[in-house]
């Protein structure tokens, strides 16, 4: 039961604010059910993929299919630099000492909270209009770094990614979030397959219960939230949503 009102609770929370919530999720299989930071990572890895997958095809209902054809070359361009950031990520996440990556995930949470305020509140609404080649060159940098951090926080990396296509490459902010979803995926099992080679994976065949509960949890969540998208302000979603980030990450800083 507590797996799954926890779940439901992230879900809802991201729904909201048409994210998936995973970044919420992480301190509270830290510091809720006990699990070291490299078993969180990994579980909410899995968690964030199956909500990615259950996303995608509701997402490809509102976008027609055509619109994300067209920028095709978008995804290839971030593509290409956040697999090899998936991978690096996940490397240096099971190379990390337990206390290490706790600083490390507190550090990114941080961002995140940042994030979340600045795509929301203040996002990028014009290009930065970059020459082709600068911007194919940003792409790949931009797309390494987010799928590094997605891959150590274990979440599909959209409150970074959507602003980053909005920004870099001038594309509607609805369009945006499921071509970031588009991008997700892949970097995503990206990362799961190196941390497939990690003894900590075994985290997930000894917790199978509760990874389906919670899992089902955020599912449910998130499209409840969905439903409610834009019911709460968000003047007022937002800063609360952002501290409750900051307060976890004070917290895992100090765990």
């Amino acid at each position: 039961m507590a797996a799954l009102s926890a779940g439901a609770a992230v879900g809802l929370l991201g729904g909201m604010i048409g994210l998936g919530g995973a970044e919420f999720r992480l301190p509270l299989l830290i510091g809720l059910f006990g699990f070291l930071a490299l078993q969180a990572v990994i579980v909410n890895k899995a968690m964030s993929l199956a909500v990615v997958l259950t996303a995608l095809p509701a997402r490809l209902v509102a976008v027609p299919y055509s619109e994300l054809t067209a920028h095709w070359l978008v995804a290839v361009n971030l593509l290409a630099g956040s697999l090899a950031g998936a991978w690096a990520g996940a490397s240096w996440a099971t190379r990390m000492a337990t206390a290490t990556l706790h600083k490390v995930l507190a550090g990114l949470l941080v961002l995140m909270a940042a994030a979340l305020v600045w795509t929301h509140l203040d996002g990028p609404t014009h290009s930065l209009g970059l020459p082709e080649q600068v911007q194919a060159i940003v792409g790949l940098a931009a797309g390494f770094g987010i799928g590094a951090v997605a891959a150590v926080m274990g979440v599909a990396g959209g409150e970074l990614l959507i602003p980053t296509i909005v920004l870099l490459y001038g594309i509607d902010i609805k369009v945006a979030g499921t071509l970031s979803l588009a991008v997700s995926l892949p970097t995503m099992l990206v990362a799961f397959a190196r941390y497939s080679r990690d003894q900590a994976f075994t985290v997930l065949r000894s917790n199978v219960r509760f990874v389906i509960v919670m899992t089902a949890g955020s599912i449910a969540g998130t499209l409840a939230g969905a439903l409610l998208l834009g019911i709460v302000p968000n003047l007022v979603l937002i800063p609360v949503l952002a501290l409750l980030l900051l307060i976890s990450a004070i917290k895992l800083w100090r765990h």
